[in-house]
């Protein structure tokens, strides 16, 4: 019973939502039941692979559909142009995003790293936009790809037609439920699913191309009929890459990829700072699906196109969204129609887990960092129950429909490339390599028209690519707003200078003066003691000890506090330190000063002039303002206890 007392429901429910949060503020502690998160095992590269695979080859799915109501007879060659993109361009690109970003971060962190201040968090937070449209497009389109296949399939298509919407939502809730549950093993079933998926693929192309052998007028037919169409091979082709970007579906799974990294094993001398081992196993992750991809994407494009009738593919027709499985069902009978059916709709399914699983390895790595987060963000389950409600919503917006997702998808995943591209570009700039430079500028020139013109033609990517962003901005700046006056800094270190000033003061009563750094001459420390003696009434034996505060780089929320002691013109003690934010960084200080001592510390200010309103935008966007009434707000929220308070002087 007292147990049940101390410890209610809620405080349980809380416990549980918040489990395997580590890093939780003040009055957020995760409570007697939270576990942390047991520690990470490598896997070989390949198992890896499939991980990435359940999203990238799953496209397989939709991927010759789309293709044959993009480019009609021209699908093929269309395909050619896609697969020499991804193996000229896009796996360069991420084989050095690999290189440069070894950690999961992708090419978000690499672009992070160029840009400081306020304009370096809002280009990350619309990059993030943009990689939250790839992730949970993936989770919906892969579920609605997924009823498609179930709907259609010719034993259930009178009991299920019509409940696309009711599948497509009930497959996105149990992904929701799964990852709340805890999702364990993930690898392990990846790799079954890619397996079974790929071998089944590889019956059905190989069925198909026997077909397309004995009866050989289909090619004959197909020919004639492109020939007849566009001309010239040059026409095909630069028809082709005007309708390349419908096809950029395809390009998908390469940020996936990168962001896997931290689970593949590499060597056992590998180290965090250079893990040489899991960069060289990573590329060949990066190169292994891109191979098998681009074969199965010539093959699957080809088969389909020759062999099903053009009207199949259109919205309503039994190929529409499921080309490779009406081949299944056409010429390997019902069962193993069913069976290639089972296996399309798991590993959709499935593809849904790796972007859910993308979406919580990515958003909490920056936003509870810039303080545009409340602290549960970086707990899983509260951030899946927010990620599932938003893909209910996007699929109620866009009717569960393949065809209709396609344009966001593939705005996401062009968005994110193109930022790798110049990323990659960049870097290699830096590191004077000139080919490569020259190389990955045409791809970023490449991918950046692929980008504008499916923008143009699919403007839909980009307004829900742009709700995403303003979304993410505004709950982000709401959050900061919220935790403007919260304690961040994480640690505070002491050299041995200054531990000298705070022990010598520590046996009489410790007093700080705030000091704002001019010209740190004689007269401006003398002219600064005897205003605070004058205001303060505090007789001439006291002794004090300066606090010289340096904005860094104030858009920064969290960061570590490190405190040097100096001696100036022989007689004044002066403790210098670096932040984000003048009031925090004192805050932090002269809490560490009263628990590393025993003595509550006195700090003493002078009034700033201005208007409070003005002052608190100086405080929120560059760390300064009115020091001394956030100071005391900051000591108040992290320190409830009065007596046990700073005291705070202000003259």
């Amino acid at each position: 019973m007292a147990a049940t007392i101390e410890h209610p429901p809620a405080s349980r429910l809380r416990a549980w939502m918040l489990q395997g949060l580590s890093d939780m503020g003040k009055g957020t502690a995760q409570g007697p039941h939270a576990q942390p998160e047991p520690p990470h095992k490598g896997q070989r590269w390949w198992r890896v692979m499939c991980l990435t695979g359940v999203d990238y080859f799953s496209t397989l799915g939709y991927q010759p559909g789309i293709a044959a109501l993009a480019a009609g007879l021209l699908s093929p060659v269309a395909t050619v142009v896609l697969v020499a993109v991804t193996l000229a361009g896009a796996l360069p690109v991420y084989r050095r995003v690999a290189e440069e970003s070894p950690h999961g971060e992708g090419s978000i962190a690499m672009l992070e790293r160029l840009l400081s201040f306020w304009q370096g968090k809002l280009f990350v937070l619309t990059l993030l936009g943009f990689a939250a449209t790839d992730f949970l497009i993936t989770i919906t389109l892969s579920a609605a790809d997924a009823s498609t296949h179930l709907v259609e399939n010719p034993h259930l298509t009178g009991l299920l037609h019509g409940k696309e919407m009711v599948i497509t939502l009930f497959l996105v809730a149990l992904l929701g439920a799964v990852f709340l549950k805890g999702f364990l093993e993930a690898i392990g079933v990846a790799v079954a699913l890619v397996a079974t998926y790929l071998g089944l693929n590889a019956v059905v192309v190989a069925v198909g191309l026997w077909h397309v052998v004995t009866a050989g007028h289909v090619v004959t037919d197909w020919s004639n009929a492109l020939t007849t169409q566009h001309g010239n091979v040059l026409a095909m082709v630069g028809v082709s890459l005007i309708v390349f970007p419908k096809l950029a579906l395809g390009l998908s799974g390469f940020e996936t990829g990168v962001a896997v990294m931290p689970h593949v094993q590499g060597d056992p001398g590998d180290t965090e700072d250079k893990p040489a081992g899991r960069i060289r196993d990573t590329k060949k992750l990066l190169t292994a699906a891109a191979l098998i991809m681009s074969v199965f994407l010539i093959a699957t494009s080809f088969i389909t196109t020759v062999l099903i009738p053009a009207k199949e593919f259109e919205p309503g027709g039994r190929a529409n969204g499921r080309a490779l499985a009406y081949l299944a069902h056409e010429y390997l009978g019902g069962g193993f129609g069913t069976l290639y059916d089972i296996s399309t709709i798991a590993i959709l399914w499935f593809a849904g887990a790796s972007a859910m699983a993308g979406l919580l390895n990515l958003m909490p790595r920056y936003l509870p960092r810039y303080g545009m987060a409340p602290h549960w963000a970086r707990a899983v389950r509260p951030m899946v129950i927010v990620f599932t409600l938003i893909a209910f919503l996007v699929t109620w917006i866009f009717d569960a429909n393949v065809d209709a997702q396609g344009g966001a998808y593939a705005t996401g995943v062009l968005v994110l490339m193109s930022s790798a591209a110049i990323a990659v570009t960049i870097a290699a700039r830096k590191a004077r390599q000139r080919g490569w430079t020259i190389g990955f500028a045409v791809v970023s020139a490449v991918l950046l028209y692929v980008t504008v013109v499916n923008v143009i033609e699919r403007p839909d990517g980009v307004k829900i690519g742009a709700c995403f962003i303003a979304g993410i901005i505004l709950v982000s700046l709401l959050s900061r707003l919220a935790r403007a006056f919260e304690l961040r800094v994480t640690s505070v270190t002491l050299d041995d200078m200054a531990e000298r000033f705070v022990r010598d003061t520590a046996s009489r009563r410790i007093r700080f003066v705030a000091n704002e750094p001019d010209r740190r001459d004689v007269a401006e420390y003398r002219a600064k003691i005897e205003q605070i003696r004058a205001d303060n009434d505090v007789t001439a034996q006291e002794d004090f000890v300066f606090v010289e505060v340096t904005v860094g780089d104030p858009s920064e929320f969290e960061a570590g506090l490190v405190v040097r002691g100096e001696v100036l013109h022989g007689r004044y003690r002066v403790l210098t330190l670096e932040s984000s934010s003048i009031p925090n960084a004192l805050a932090a200080l002269l809490l560490h000063v009263r628990d590393t001592t025993g003595c509550i510390p006195h700090i003493y200010f002078e009034w700033t002039e201005g208007g409070p309103f003005a002052n608190f935008l100086r405080f929120f966007l560059f760390g300064q303002g009115e020091v001394a009434p956030v100071t005391r707000e900051v000591l108040r929220e992290a320190e409830p206890e009065r007596k046990r308070r700073p005291r705070v002087h202000v003259g």
